[in-house]
C-alpha cells in the first residue's frame, strides 16, 4: 500500500465525524482549535490500537444495549416504571444503594442524546421531573433537583447536588440542538435556560427543617442510623450553585458547604458552551468561568501524581470535611482528568492539560495496571486494594490530551477490554465506562444549534 493511501485509510479510521464548528455552531472569536471549531472527534481505538470506526461503534452500541435494555437483575441500570401525562417514565439506578440520583439520571441523559435515543432521554427527564425537582416554595432548595431519591419515587434527600444539575443543563441544550425543541418540560433549551439561570441566581433562602419536595406530600425525615443522636432541625440556607466571587462551582449550594468545590465539578468544556449557548446575562460569568477552571485544575493536582482530591479549597488545596476521603484521591476525583481532557479535546486552549494528562497517567501506570487501586492520598499511597473499571476508564479518557505513545496506549487498550460492567457494583463504574467509551471512540460531541 502507497505512502499517500496509507495516510488516507489512517485518516479515515482515526476521524469519525467532520464537520466544521461542532455541527453548524456560528464561529465566534477565540473558538480555539479543538473539535469545537474543526468538527473531528479523534477514535483513539482506531488512532492508538488499530481497531476500526465500526468496531468502536460495535463496542459502544453493545455497551448501550446493556445498560439500557439488558438484563434487569445484572446488567441493566434504566428501568422503564409506566407512564403520566407527560409519556414514559424511567430512571437510572445505583443498584447496590437501590436509589436514582441527579448524578446518574443527567449522565443517562447524556449518554441518550450522544446515542440519538429520544425515547430514553424524554423517559428519564420525566422521572427527574415527577419525582426529583423541588417545587415547594417552603423548602429552600426548591427549582433544584433532589440528589437522591428512592426509586419508588420517595425521597432520600430533600437537596441538591451541582453536578447533576451541570448534566441536565448540558444534555438539554445538545437535546435541543440534535432534535429540536417540544412543549412543557421537552423544550429542552427553555428547561436549560431556567437551570442554569437557577445555579448562579437562586434566591438565598433560609428554613427549618423538615421539608417537603412538592407541596402537600409528606416531610421528608432522613433516618437516623442505629447508635446515633436524634437529628437537631437546625434552620438552613440554601443559595446559588456557584461562588461568585471565585468564578467556581460550588460542593453544595448551602450550609456550612457551599465554601469549597469538588474538582470533578469543573467542566470548562460544558461552560464555553455555556457562554455562548446560556442566558445572555451570564455568558460572561461562564466565560469567566471556564478560564478559572483551566487554572484551578493545575492547583488542585498534585505536582508529582497528578491526583486530586474530592473536594477542594478555592485555592486548589485539599479540603478536610465530613466525608473522611475528602481529601484523597477516591470516587469524585476518577472524573477529574476526564475533565480537562475533554476540555482539552474540545478546545484547545490550555496547554498545561496534556501535562496534567501526561502525569496522571505517568504514576497510575508506575503502579501497575493490573495492581492499580482506586483510592491514594495526593502524594501516591495507596489507600485500597480494588482496582475499579470507572477509574481505569476515566484515566483511558486523559489520552484525549495526554501525549500518544506507550502510557496512552496502555490505558486505551484496559478500556477496551474491560467487560461492560454487571452486578450488584455495575452504576458508577457502568456509567464512567460508557461516556468514556463515547469519548475516546469519538462518539461523544458537541451538538451546536443550527
Amino acid at each position: 500500500m502507497n505512502v499517500v493511501r496509507r495516510s488516507l485509510l489512517f485518516a479515515a479510521l482515526s476521524t469519525v465525524f467532520i464537520t466544521p464548528l461542532a455541527f453548524g455552531a456560528k464561529r465566534m472569536a477565540n473558538d480555539g482549535s479543538g473539535a469545537y471549531a474543526t468538527g473531528h472527534y479523534r477514535d483513539l481505538f482506531a488512532e492508538q490500537l488499530g481497531h476500526n470506526q465500526k468496531e468502536s461503534r460495535t463496542k459502544v452500541d453493545a455497551a448501550f444495549d446493556q445498560f439500557f435494555h439488558g438484563d434487569k437483575n445484572t446488567q441493566a441500570l434504566y428501568y422503564e416504571v409506566g407512564s403520566n401525562a407527560n409519556g414514559p417514565l424511567a430512571y437510572i439506578t445505583d443498584v447496590a444503594n437501590k436509589d436514582a440520583r441527579t448524578e446518574g439520571m443527567s449522565y443517562g441523559m447524556m449518554i441518550a442524546v450522544q446515542m440519538n435515543h429520544k425515547h430514553e432521554f424524554d423517559a428519564i427527564w420525566n422521572w427527574a421531573n415527577t419525582y426529583m425537582l423541588i417545587t415547594d416554595p417552603a423548602n429552600p432548595s426548591a427549582g433544584y433537583f433532589s440528589w437522591s431519591m428512592y426509586t419508588d419515587g420517595t425521597p432520600r434527600s430533600d437537596s441538591p447536588a451541582p453536578d447533576g444539575e451541570e448534566y441536565f443543563v448540558m444534555s438539554l441544550y445538545f437535546a435541543a440542538n440534535r432534535w429540536g425543541n417540544g412543549t412543557g418540560i421537552y423544550n429542552y433549551k427553555a428547561q436549560a435556560d431556567r437551570i442554569l439561570s437557577l445555579m448562579r441566581h437562586h434566591p438565598v433562602q433560609t428554613g427549618t427543617p423538615p421539608f417537603r419536595l412538592k407541596p402537600g406530600e409528606p416531610p421528608f425525615v432522613p433516618p437516623v442510623r442505629a447508635g446515633s443522636p436524634p437529628r437537631k432541625n437546625v434552620s438552613r440556607t440554601v443559595g446559588p450553585m456557584v461562588n461568585e466571587q471565585a468564578k467556581m462551582i460550588l460542593f453544595v449550594p448551602g450550609g456550612d458547604r457551599n465554601s469549597f468545590t469538588d474538582p470533578s465539578y469543573h467542566l470548562p468544556a460544558f461552560y464555553e458552551l455555556w457562554s455562548r449557548w446560556g442566558p445572555i446575562e451570564d455568558r460572561l460569568f461562564w466565560a469567566e468561568a471556564t478560564t478559572v477552571s483551566r487554572a484551578f485544575f493545575q492547583k488542585a493536582t498534585n505536582p508529582t501524581t497528578g491526583l486530586s482530591s474530592d473536594y477542594a479549597n478555592f485555592d486548589g488545596t485539599p479540603r478536610e470535611s465530613f466525608n473522611p476521603m475528602s481529601a484523597t484521591f477516591s470516587y469524585d476525583s476518577w472524573r477529574t482528568a476526564s475533565n480537562w481532557s475533554v476540555d482539552y479535546s474540545w478546545w484547545h486552549k490550555e496547554p498545561q492539560e496534556p501535562v496534567l494528562s501526561d502525569r496522571i497517567q505517568k504514576f497510575l501506570l508506575s503502579q501497575g495496571v493490573n495492581t492499580l487501586a482506586d483510592r491514594y492520598t495526593l502524594d501516591g499511597k495507596p489507600l485500597s486494594t480494588r482496582r475499579s473499571t470507572g477509574m481505569v476508564a476515566t484515566t483511558a479518557t486523559a489520552s484525549l490530551a495526554a501525549t500518544p505513545g506507550e502510557k496512552s496506549k496502555v490505558f486505551l487498550a484496559e478500556l477496551w477490554k474491560a467487560p461492560v460492567p454487571s452486578g450488584e457494583q455495575r452504576y458508577y463504574d457502568g456509567m464512567l465506562y460508557m461516556m468514556s467509551l463515547l469519548h475516546c471512540s469519538g462518539n461523544f460531541r458537541i451538538w451546536g444549534p443550527k
